[in-house]
């Protein structure tokens, strides 16, 4: 019987898992702030700021969790984030009047020192890394 026991949170996967945790506060606290305090101000804004912490708490307990469904829940987590991130960088630049206040994807994350921009791509690199460490295809 093979192990369910998955390595994604081991050795460099504890970092990434630790810097998703950190995104996930962040992002999270910073929305529910913004949403209460001046969501007439940006809904969208704020709205989607709200959405990244979320898809930052999926992708940091499916990265922490074991097995494929977990896995799974993993890699499209990480994915939707990098359409977000790509999506919302994309056009919080070409029409800056759609985004009057940052979001945690604002400028491919400029304000987060271009985390939300690298984690995605790290998460994935990480997640295929382990795919083929385990033998998964």
């Amino acid at each position: 019987m093979t192990s369910t026991r998955s390595s994604t949170a081991s050795g460099i996967g504890r970092v990434l898992i630790a810097v998703y945790a950190v995104m996930a506060l962040g992002a999270t606290a910073r929305s529910l702030f913004q949403i209460a305090t001046k969501f007439d101000e940006a809904p969208i804004a704020y709205v989607l700021s709200a959405v990244a912490g979320l898809v930052y708490i999926v992708a940091t307990v499916a990265l922490i969790r074991s097995g494929r469904v977990w896995y799974r829940i993993a890699v499209v987590a990480i994915v939707f984030e990098l359409v977000g991130v790509i999506t919302v960088g994309t056009l919080s630049l070409v029409d800056a009047v759609l985004f009057p206040a940052d979001t945690v994807w604002s400028a491919f994350g400029a304000g987060y020192l271009f985390v939300p921009l690298a984690l995605p791509v790290l998460g994935l690199i990480w997640l295929y890394r382990v795919r083929i460490t385990e033998g998964r295809r």
